[in-house]
């Protein structure tokens, strides 16, 4: 660091499952409302699932602009995209979105054998005030459990060949992890520490949305501390996405 503890200002981050810009069970397009709900919290970085690319039908809509084009907009400035789910008309994935320069990013598939595709995307950022660079990775994992197991292995396998030891880590977003097997086996291989455990003593129930039951949405960092995670409430997000958004506030 290059200012004394305390001078530089936190870090807030956010991580939702945009499901697609559509309510659950596909009823209604509500991107635009996405947009505004995620703008109000306004995070630094945000950590999207499930995000758009394109779509033949659904860019009409927005002018051609890809969704996590269009949800940054003139908030975001910089962004990264990593496509992980191709289909006839179009294709989405996970992406970041960012106030600070992007300097650098990569999106790994993870794929196991079989129909679903799924991917890591791990950005570098440069964080004013700071000499080390932030590494952030946006998490969308499979809904088996042998798959998940093997893709937590694969994401600490990148953390541990891509990410420097004393740079900050924050890996978020969509673990489906429901029985929380992944929290010992990344503090063991990669020295994350989940935010809500840390803070709480257990992760978010974050799905369904409306009524939460399971802990399927995750942050986790290393080299880095935590202040007050929340889960956001279920007034507009109920409506906005089947899982639930966490937002937290990190200290670098």
């Amino acid at each position: 660091m290059t200012d004394p503890v305390g001078t530089v200002p936190p870090l807030t981050v956010m991580t939702v499952n945009t499901h697609k810009g559509f309510t659950t069970f596909n009823r209604r397009f509500i991107l635009p409302e996405l947009r505004d709900a995620v703008r109000k919290v306004g995070a630094d970085v945000v950590f999207l699932q499930e995000v758009l690319g394109t779509h033949e039908e659904h860019d009409k809509k927005l002018n051609g602009s890809p969704h996590y084009e269009f949800m940054a907009d003139s908030i975001w400035p910089e962004f990264a995209y990593g496509r992980n789910v191709v289909y006839p008309k179009g294709h989405h994935g996970n992406a970041v979105m960012s106030k600070f320069p992007i300097v650098h990013y990569q999106n790994h598939d993870v794929s196991i054998t079989g129909p679903e595709k799924r991917g890591l995307l791990h950005c570098v950022l440069r964080v004013p005030g700071h000499e080390v660079e932030v590494h952030a990775i946006c998490v969308h994992l499979g809904l088996a459990e042998a798959h998940r197991q093997q893709q937590l292995e694969l994401l600490c396998e990148i953390v541990r060949s891509e990410v420097p030891d004393k740079a900050p880590l924050i890996v978020a977003g969509d673990f489906n992890d429901w029985r929380r097997r992944a929290h010992d086996m990344l503090w063991r291989e990669a020295g994350l520490k989940e935010v809500f455990v840390t803070a709480y003593g257990e992760s978010a129930k974050t799905f369904p949305a409306r009524f939460p039951l399971l802990s399927l949405d995750r942050i986790y960092v290393r080299n880095a501390s935590v202040h007050l995670p929340v889960v956001l409430p279920r007034r507009p997000w109920s409506h906005l996405s089947d899982h639930a958004p966490l937002a937290a506030e990190i200290h670098l």
